[in-house]
């Protein structure tokens, strides 16, 4: 007897990306236009513009996704991390979009996959925001409570689910017969509820933070925003307007430029008012909705060094209000690869500047200009003034210990892809 076929998990992460877009695109069509419009904008860049696969293959970059999901607590960013570790993805980067120019009170990290080859076969992020309750300035400490004891009741993933994925993970592949049950079952725990949400409590929680709410005024995760890859995003702007879905106001991100582009460059279609349930306090059920989801899409560029990423910070500082963005960055960035390698701004394979190392993480700054961009109003007031300090104890060192993984440093990374 030939012994059973086996699935190695990139091969099951590039199921998961497909099986989630899939699903995504059945529930969000504007979605499905956009993975649409992406691929032909990029089709036509490749075409037109040679040395335009220097940062990934056409293949890749189409296939390519990047997924955001919330939870609220250590135990269920525990259970994520265990999920992904089936694909293939571990946790990368600290972010703490409370720290953002607009407080959103979450921290959060990255799960994808690390090794070049894997990246390179699929390269499928999940951004996964944790919500702060430790922070006193968002959860005085009777709300604090009541929202850790209504998360630690529900269950976001079977546990059967959890625990075929660590087998999985240990193994590195699982058979291919049971492939597609296991994908199935991993794409079935991130769609959308469609139970009735008790409005009091989800309204309560609003008055904090919208995401608050969408994480703790419910009894499921759900995927945020499912993100394509574009060569050419000014180009996809203008094409999606032209197709009469609204986008948001403006690119987050750098500046385009004729330089090497660096980083990520981000922009969304609005979030579209979505149907749901509401349950009242007397128990009765009606009709309502709720903006939850967009349609994000991104460009990647070279990855910045420490010493790069200073000069960005500088240099986005400076932008806020110019005329001309493309002039002021001139200021802080060369125009070609070679000075950003000999200047060691960016990261290159063997210090070649023909080989350009792509930045496959994330910038919180544009992901909470995103967020803020889909909202009906704009709540700018930030956290509240219960406690004026942050006493949560918050860090990527609190954060690994508290999920039990280890959490990458992506500069390290990146250090070891260049060498």
């Amino acid at each position: 007897m030939s012994p059973a076929k086996r699935l190695l998990t990139w091969q099951l992460r590039e199921r998961f990306a497909a099986g989630l877009s899939a699903r995504y695109a059945g529930e969000v069509p504007a979605y499905g236009t956009l993975v649409e419009v992406s691929g032909q904008v990029n089709a036509d860049y490749v075409a037109h513009h040679p040395g335009a696969e220097r940062l990934g293959s056409l293949a890749r970059v189409t296939a390519e996704r990047h997924g955001a999901i919330r939870v609220g607590s250590p135990a269920e960013l525990a259970a994520v991390a265990d999920l992904f570790a089936a694909f293939g993805m571990v946790a990368v980067g600290y972010y703490d979009l409370r720290r953002a120019r607009s407080p959103i009170p979450v921290v959060s990290t990255a799960f994808r996959p690390i090794d070049a080859n894997e990246l390179a076969r699929n390269p499928f992020r999940v951004f996964t925001s944790m919500l702060a309750t430790r922070d006193a300035r968002y959860f005085e400490p009777d709300l604090r409570s009541r929202v850790e004891t209504f998360i630690a009741r529900r269950e976001l993933f079977d546990p059967a689910l959890l625990a075929r994925a660590r087998i999985i993970a240990a193994e590195g592949a699982c058979d291919a017969e049971e492939a597609d049950a296991f994908v199935a079952a991993a794409v079935d725990a991130f769609a959308l509820s469609r139970e009735p949400i008790d409005k009091h409590w989800y309204d309560e929680l609003s008055r904090v933070s919208a995401v608050a709410a969408d994480i703790a005024g419910v009894c499921s995760t759900h995927i945020n925003h499912l993100t394509p890859r574009v060569l050419d995003i000014d180009e996809l702007y203008q094409r999606m307007t032209d197709r009469g879905i609204a986008m948001i106001d403006a690119i987050q991100g750098p500046p385009r430029t004729g330089g090497p582009p660096v980083l990520l460059r981000q922009t969304s279609f609005r979030a579209l008012a979505e149907p749901c349930l509401f349950r009242g306090r007397d128990g009765t059920v009606s009709a309502g909705s709720l903006r939850v989801r967009f349609g994000e899409v991104e460009a990647r560029g070279v990855a910045l060094t420490p010493r790069g990423r200073a000069r960005y910070d500088a240099a986005m500082a400076r932008l806020v209000g110019e005329a001309d963005p493309a002039r002021v960055w001139g200021d802080y960035f060369p125009s070609t690869d070679e000075e950003m390698a000999a200047q060691r701004l960016a990261y290159y394979r063997r210090g070649d500047p023909a080989a350009p190392i792509v930045y496959e993480d994330f910038l919180p700054a544009s992901a909470a200009g995103i967020f803020r961009s889909n909202l009906d109003r704009d709540p700018r007031a930030g956290p509240k003034t219960w406690h004026a300090v942050d006493q949560s104890g918050y860090d990527a060192s609190w954060l690994s210990g508290a999920i039990g993984h280890d959490i990458h440093d992506p500069y390290v990374l990146y250090e070891e892809a260049s060498a």
